[in-house]
């Protein structure tokens, strides 16, 4: 099916493609690994509206090209302020009635690996990479990964991304239930838009329906998890070490950490 001519939103961080029923929405920050900036955060939010409120659309594929999918926030500027619908990155704390398929090449870091949980299924690259490198900045998780990255991973495995840093590879990740789909790189968007048809081949309303019960039981801890996010956030916030995470990777060098 041809598809609508891309167009760029909320400050060109976003371009938007119809493809029929499906809604591809694509971060177009390549320069900057599609980290997250506020007009980012705008971006997104509006796209996402766009895709619960027009009834013509009935999935969503979120991605960030055939490079990168997105290294999270722009630490240099910060992500910008949540949005009233859709919470940080104008994304992770919304209630859709759209399902979402995050297609992902290259890295999927921090805040972007997040964006990927947010999200309800997965198509990956083959070299594709998920990660979680928040405490090798001197700081936590804040988009939701402390209480949703083991709901697709086993508790070891999800605790192991946080505590180290270390990247989980997209065949492990398919392996372990993160990923649905595996294909070769520079095919995810493509096998995302295929598993988008069978969604969207589907009546909207029983759709809508089954994805507000499984998310309605998914989230019942949410609240917790969102309280618990926000006392780890608050121990670390303003922090020596946070200070030097941070200065430590815009100077691309090893931090030197004093614990406290």
């Amino acid at each position: 099916m041809s598809a609508e001519p891309s167009r760029p939103e909320a400050g060109t961080r976003v371009v938007l493609e119809r493809h029929g029923h499906v809604l591809v929405i694509r971060m177009q920050r390549t320069a900057k690994r599609n980290a997250v900036d506020a007009g980012m955060t705008a971006s997104l939010d509006a796209a996402l509206n766009e895709l619960d409120d027009d009834p013509d659309l009935r999935c969503g594929i979120l991605t960030g090209g055939g490079q990168v999918f997105s290294a999270g926030t722009d630490l240099a500027v910060g992500a910008g302020d949540p949005t009233p619908r859709g919470g940080p990155y104008g994304v992770v704390r919304r209630q859709r009635a759209t399902p979402l398929i995050a297609a992902v090449e290259g890295v999927a870091l921090g805040g972007g690996c997040e964006l990927v949980l947010a999200c309800d299924m997965v198509v990956a690259g083959r070299s594709a990479q998920f990660g979680l490198p928040e405490v090798s900045r001197g700081v936590v998780p804040t988009c939701g990964a402390l209480f949703r990255a083991w709901r697709p991973l086993p508790l070891t495995v999800a605790k192991q991304m946080l505590l180290t840093g270390r990247p989980l590879p997209a065949p492990r990740a398919y392996e372990l239930g993160l990923v649905n789909d595996l294909v070769d790189d520079g095919e995810a968007e493509a096998a995302a838009m295929a598993l988008a048809d069978q969604v969207c081949a589907n009546s909207p309303l029983s759709v809508s329906a089954t994805l507000a019960a499984v998310d309605r039981v998914a989230a019942e801890t949410d609240e917790l998890g969102w309280e618990v996010t926000r006392h780890a956030i608050e121990s670390v916030l303003g922090s020596e070490d946070q200070r030097e995470g941070v200065a430590a990777f815009l100077e691309k060098r090893t931090p030197r950490w004093r614990g406290r």
